[in-house]
């Protein structure tokens, strides 16, 4: 099932045609969007994933989203949602056409939870480590390379993903040239060692993450420690348990990292699990 929702607060035929074939979202990944998992018509987190997609409007010199908007067309969707209980929103906004007065493209779509991510969830993932060419300090001095920014341009994203396949795995993590960890292509990493969970800074360049947030303040009330410092890759490898946090899969273990099997964590991947839910 597919539900598409205007800015407007109306609903549109998700196979009919809608994005113009200049619309620069298009010719050339100029938007910006955010990814809300909605589970019994409730969105998961909106507030903050509104947030980051003001904060990728702004870095993108984008004008400045409007959130009712988003709010009423999320709303729109998730009211007339006969589907699952669980629903993904894509929310997404353009610059517009090419050549245009300004005016944003901007829409909400939601979709069902594809069978893999589900499978990706239960039973884990194969990773290997890439390189993303990104060293600390970069986001501050060419903030024109727009890092941290939850932008359309995703080719190289999925091109590290058909790489992992190519090397027998589901996912990546990227690494600074260095050795340091910085996250995935669509998720945040999270290592664990014994009651301390740790995730890299968005100081490197990255994206800070609304699943990650929202167990680490779920992990902090029930007695965790919860860190933000930089993570070397070698770490990784003996670490208690490495995951992947995002909206759709919500916390993912890695069982696998460039084909050494990690310790096993899926007890402790159920112990995040429930404190992730507890959040709700």
């Amino acid at each position: 099932m597919r539900l598409l929702a205007l800015l407007d607060g109306t609903l549109a035929d998700p196979d009919a045609p809608l994005v113009r074939v200049d619309d620069l979202g298009l010719l050339r990944g100029d938007g910006i969007f955010e990814t809300i998992l909605a589970v019994d018509g409730k969105p998961r987190e909106l507030g903050p994933h509104l947030d980051r997609l003001a904060r990728s409007a702004a870095m993108l010199d984008m004008p400045e989203p409007d959130r009712a908007a988003f709010e009423r067309a999320v709303r729109v969707v998730l009211d007339n949602w006969t589907g699952g209980a669980e629903v993904a929103l894509k929310a997404v906004l353009t610059r517009g056409i090419e050549g245009g007065d300004g005016t944003p493209t901007g829409f909400v779509m939601g979709m069902e939870i594809s069978a893999k991510a589900l499978a990706q969830r239960a039973e884990g993932l194969a990773a290997v480590t890439l390189e993303r060419g990104i060293e600390p300090g970069l986001a501050e001095r060419a903030p024109w390379l727009l890092l941290g920014a939850k932008s359309l341009s995703y080719a190289v994203n999925m091109a590290a993903l058909r790489e992992a396949e190519r090397r027998g795995a589901a996912e990546v993590v990227f690494t600074t040239s260095s050795g340091s960890v910085l996250e995935g292509p669509t998720s945040t990493l999270i290592a664990a060692r014994g009651r301390t969970l740790t995730t890299p800074p968005s100081t490197l360049g990255i994206l800070p993450g609304t699943t990650q947030a929202a167990l680490f303040q779920a992990a902090e009330r029930a007695g965790w420690t919860v860190e933000v410092e930089p993570i070397a890759v070698d770490d990784l490898y003996t670490a208690d348990g490495v995951f992947l946090a995002s909206s759709v899969r919500k916390i993912t273990r890695v069982h696998t990292l460039d084909g050494k099997s990690l310790p096993d964590s899926t007890a402790l991947h159920t112990t995040l699990t429930t404190l992730y839910e507890s959040h709700y």
